[in-house]
């Protein structure tokens, strides 16, 4: 079992949870979710996600990275314009990241 902030994932049955709340996913986005979170606080660069997930060296669409994160981020929950659990760094990859960001309120 895999477990980073409240997000667990268990590769041998292939299941994930949040908090308690199981979350189903495809295999595809299962296999992006386990990519991401065994490296968790590393970047992992989208080459390497095609690789590992797509088992190819050459992107198939340049928005299947994109279109599988954006229905990954929807099921765990996590807001798909300001995302707590994986984070795009722009021209490097994406991170899963090991704890939520602390939101710093504006002085007056």
């Amino acid at each position: 079992m895999i477990k980073v902030q409240d997000v667990r994932v268990d590769p041998e049955a292939r299941r994930c949870w949040r908090g308690e709340a199981e979350v189903r996913l495809s295999r595809k986005e299962f296999d992006l979710v386990h990519a991401l979170i065994t490296r968790a606080g590393e970047v992992v660069s989208r080459d390497e996600l095609m690789d590992r997930v797509w088992q190819t060296r050459f992107y198939t669409s340049s928005k299947t990275i994109d279109v599988h994160l954006g229905w990954v981020r929807r099921k765990l929950g996590d807001d798909t314009r300001r995302p707590t659990l994986i984070t795009t760094l722009r021209g490097r990859g994406l991170r899963f990241e090991v704890t939520a960001p602390v939101e710093v309120a504006a002085l007056p």
